[in-house]
């Protein structure tokens, strides 16, 4: 099989540029002297994932308790997920202990903590516990600032049933920065805030043993997060343009494309691609300079640099919309390959990514934990 006979849309995985990224953030991680845990909503594959463990990394994260469960089913064991979960999934919470999964969840509710610890208690499990942080995100996490924010932590290392484990944080904040240097402040006042917190609970008689920071743009700082005991970037394995957009990585670290064919040139100045919304995602992309458009493209299968004459400005279902100079070559039945904006929505609308060295393929990889949306 190779690129060029197998029907488009499809997206496919460059061998060894995803070998390198995960070599390269394990290497990190390692220098560091902290733990590597990848957030897996990136790939959903536990394909990908046991190459991540192999390289080095503790367990994995997920964002919903079903991924858990495919990735559980696959082998995998030590999962976490840093995303709120309400006690009443405790049934399977309760079944993925029963299989010997290490799994720990995070809260931020003194409430929700207590319905787990009811839940828990009896079971003949502890299920470990974070409390999230809000580092200067503003989604989920305890604000740092009030005095409720020692309140959880010592109100949940106090429940039965519960083993409290640490704080957690994850800088998303840092998708926006406008350089560089901002990103690098995200990351140092992120450490800062927890190392305070952490401070301040150890005061109260609280033992904080995991420190844990996410995010794949404040990645590159690790070595100044002193006092992180774990990482969770997730984006990293594949990138995209946004991670490019914001110096993550070169284009040329970017393992995902999505392979498209010229479906139609209606005039000069526009051609049309058969990869639209639900291939490419309608998701804009983020970076310094303020970047426009839903992907780099690359004229040819074999072109090693992007053809920036090419602006695909607008998506529908089916069809991306690029604007390109009258004398740009391409024509119906023509091949491009799309960097995407956002490789983790890339791959939670596709059934499998194909893994490539050039244009050969080399495995049909499932994307099993697609869609799983509970």
């Amino acid at each position: 099989m190779d690129l060029l006979s197998l029907p488009t849309p499809l997206v496919a995985i460059d061998r060894a540029r995803v070998s390198a990224n995960i070599k390269t953030m394990q290497a990190r991680a390692s220098e560091a002297g902290v733990a590597l845990r990848p957030h897996t909503k990136t790939h959903k594959s536990p394909v990908i994932a046991r190459w991540q463990l192999e390289a080095g990394a503790v367990g994995i994260c997920c964002a919903k308790l079903a991924e858990a469960e495919v990735f559980a089913d696959a082998g995998i064991t030590n999962i976490r997920l840093p995303y709120p979960v309400n006690p009443a999934n405790a049934e399977r919470v309760r079944a993925l202990l029963a299989r010997g999964v290490a799994l720990s969840i995070i809260v931020d509710d003194l409430d929700v903590a207590r319905g787990w610890s009811t839940a828990m208690s009896g079971a003949g499990h502890r299920l470990d516990v974070l409390v999230k942080v809000d580092v200067g995100f503003h989604r989920c996490g305890v604000d740092p600032d009030s005095p409720l924010a020692l309140d959880v932590i010592k109100g949940v290392s106090d429940l039965g049933g519960l083993a409290f484990r640490g704080l957690l944080s994850h800088a998303g904040h840092s998708y926006g920065a406008a350089s560089v240097h901002d990103i690098a402040e995200i990351a140092d006042r992120e450490i800062g805030i927890l190392r305070s917190l952490a401070a301040r609970a150890r005061e109260a008689g609280v033992e904080v043993s995991e420190i844990s920071v996410g995010s794949t743009p404040t990645a590159r700082f690790i070595g100044i997060q002193k006092g992180a005991t774990e990482m969770r970037p997730g984006n990293y394995v594949f990138y995209d343009r946004t991670m490019a957009g914001l110096g993550a990585t070169e284009l040329d670290g970017c393992a995902m494309s999505v392979i498209a064919t010229v479906v139609s040139r209606p005039v000069a100045s526009r051609v049309i691609f058969d990869a639209g919304s639900k291939t490419l995602t309608s998701d804009a992309v983020r970076g310094f300079g303020a970047p426009t458009g839903y992907g780099v493209v690359y004229p040819d299968l074999e072109a090693t640099r992007p053809e920036g004459s090419i602006a695909i400005e607008r998506l529908s279902e089916e069809h991306a919309v690029a604007r390109v100079l009258p004398t740009c070559s391409l024509k119906p039945g023509d091949r491009v390959r799309i960097v995407p904006n956002h490789a983790c929505v890339v791959t939670n609308l596709a059934n499998e990514l194909l893994l490539v060295d050039g244009l050969k393929v080399i495995e049909r990889i499932p994307v099993e934990a697609r869609g799983k949306n509970y």
